[in-house]
């Protein structure tokens, strides 16, 4: 294998600061179905935007966590809180259930590739680091699910969700051994999984084989 430095610290920034806005994204619009007022959406988009995260540096030991040493993440949840609250009762008639599955998918992918790098560049083994993005990708959406008293949609549809962050992880940790950027591999792996993770919904694909 190639030695591959930390990915450019900008890169990560700018993949971070979109997996959180995409990850605040599906809690304001689950907190606005639940008729949740402002203090819930705030407290969900929070926890969608950072739960994953947060697991990821508490497991990696790292300190402080990365929305405590980045304070501007949260004044930036905290913001969109207030300004989406309104709009998603103008706009709750066209939310549905694909904006929360699309939204998911693209935060499962860049989630994931920004945990698998943060674990490598902990220097954890190669398996950790993929685990460490499949824990990145899902966990916020879970603890979303479950403040909203839903069984997490990783759990309840037997679609490969988070075997799709796991896939993504593999082919980004592969990656680094061609010759191709590591921009290239982060953006590649986050592209994959977001299209698998959408291609499993849209033909409706499970891992069982059974359904309901």
């Amino acid at each position: 294998m190639k030695h591959v430095p930390v990915p450019h610290v900008s890169l990560i920034t700018v993949i971070e600061i979109v997996a959180i806005l995409v990850g605040a994204l599906s809690g304001f619009v689950e907190a606005r179905r639940k008729r949740m007022d402002i203090v819930g959406v705030f407290t969900v988009a929070f926890i969608a935007a950072f739960g994953g995260g947060t697991l990821r540096d508490i497991l990696l030991d790292k300190r402080p966590l990365f929305w405590v040493m980045h304070q501007e993440y949260a004044i930036l949840i905290f913001v969109l809180a207030l300004v989406a609250t309104p709009l998603m009762k103008t706009v709750r008639q066209i939310i549905s259930e694909r904006v929360i599955v699309v939204a998911d998918a693209i935060g499962l992918g860049l989630f994931a590739v920004a945990g698998v790098s943060q674990a490598q560049a902990a220097h954890m083994p190669v398996f950790i680091a993929s685990m460490m993005g499949v824990i990145t990708g899902i966990f916020g959406g879970v603890l979303r699910d479950i403040v909203c008293n839903e069984v997490p949609m990783v759990f309840r549809d037997g679609k490969p969700y988070a075997i799709c962050a796991f896939f993504g992880a593999w082919l980004y940790i592969g990656l680094q051994y061609t010759d191709v950027s590591d921009d290239f591999a982060l953006w590649t792996s986050a592209a994959f999984i977001t299209v698998l993770r959408l291609v499993t919904w849209k033909f409706d694909l499970h891992i069982h084989y059974h359904k309901q």
